[in-house]
């Protein structure tokens, strides 16, 4: 009995070592990624910057889920309607209606479709939740895949299991949910360039989120910087936007001096928005190294200074969807960039 056993044992240790695991190569390389993945070379899932060639994006068109918006009551010293039952809320006191919203992101979608990017849309929208538009927050790419984020505010909660089988359904690779008690939400995290990225710590990121998103940046070598973003403001795209290589725009009013200190460092061109146009115009999109989709409303001499450094833009009306508190940036969650 011993002896069978010695010689089960000499032909199953034999035959792990002939068809041992194989932990190279690394997920995020071409050749998993295409073998395993179905992804061609050269165009793995995910982003390791936010300038190279935009490849697939992935967006909402508003719907149904909008209506809720109707109902809201308005709140006079909040200058918003919304019902803190529900959590629903919209800022201001002019709701435009679902086909002025409609039309402005198909002209988006139709702009992207014109910089050769290549447009997927969300399979459906949990009831009521009228931010699914911008689906920037909903998801983050990174190396070989995406990060299913867990959002902040009530009415935000319920978009992860749309854009989970969403992207299921278009084969991504999920490399972590925020789970626990961690909060995070896209439109807080940049790429400043490969092997570095930035996250807003925010009233819609903790800590505990920007640990975890940490934690899988780590696995591919990738630093992450910490940003505190001032009072009540959500998230750093709304002060900081790759356009190239290194050139950003930014708000200099809402990045911490040390930040801008370390983009300096790092070689990064800082062009400030003129103070003269709307802070939201800094919403914008790289669709490939110094070429940008960018509010019409954005003035000459931002446009001025872009040209300079040599910036391409294609302005897109939007101002009916920033209303709902988002731009192009927001309503847009990149799925594939070519690498730097």
């Amino acid at each position: 009995m011993a002896q069978a056993m010695s010689e089960f044992d000499h032909r199953y240790n034999m035959l792990i070592e002939r068809f041992a695991s194989e932990p190279e190569p690394a997920f995020e390389t071409e050749e998993e990624q295409a073998f395993t993945w179905g992804r061609p070379k050269g165009s793995p899932w995910g982003c390791t910057d936010d300038v190279g060639r935009l490849r697939l994006v992935l967006m909402h068109r508003p719907g149904e889920e909008m209506k809720v918006v109707d109902d809201l009551p308005y709140i006079p010293e909040l200058d918003a309607f919304g019902d803190p039952k529900t959590g629903a809320y919209w800022r201001g006191d002019v709701r435009p209606t679902l086909e002025e919203q409609q039309a402005q992101h198909d002209a988006l979608v139709t702009a992207l479709r014109g910089e050769g990017v290549e447009v997927a849309f969300m399979k459906r929208a949990a009831a009521g939740r009228h931010k699914t538009i911008y689906t920037r927050d909903s998801a983050i790419a990174v190396g070989g895949g995406m990060i299913v984020t867990r959002m902040g505010p009530r009415i935000r909660r319920g978009e992860e299991a749309p854009v989970t089988e969403t992207l299921a359904a278009l084969g991504a690779p999920i490399l972590r949910t925020i789970h626990g008690t961690g909060l995070v939400e896209g439109g807080s995290f940049a790429w400043i360039r490969p092997g570095v990225a930035v996250i807003g710590i925010s009233s819609r990121v903790n800590e505990e989120g920007a640990r975890q998103v940490e934690e899988v940046l780590a696995t591919q070598g990738a630093r992450l910087i910490r940003v505190q973003i001032p009072g009540y403001r959500l998230h750093i795209d709304g002060a900081l936007v790759m356009l190239d290589h290194d050139v950003a725009l930014v708000n200099p009013v809402i990045l911490p001096f040390v930040f801008m200190q370390e983009l300096r460092r790092l070689g990064v061109r800082m062009i400030p928005l003129n103070h003269e146009d709307p802070s939201w115009a800094i919403n914008c999109l790289a669709v490939r190294p110094g070429r940008v989709l960018m509010s019409d409303r954005v003035g000459p001499r931002t446009q001025d200074a872009l040209d300079k450094a040599g910036i391409g833009i294609r302005l897109v009306a939007y101002d009916r969807v920033y209303l709902g508190g988002g731009g192009i940036h927001c309503s847009t969650c990149p799925l594939v960039r070519d690498p730097a």
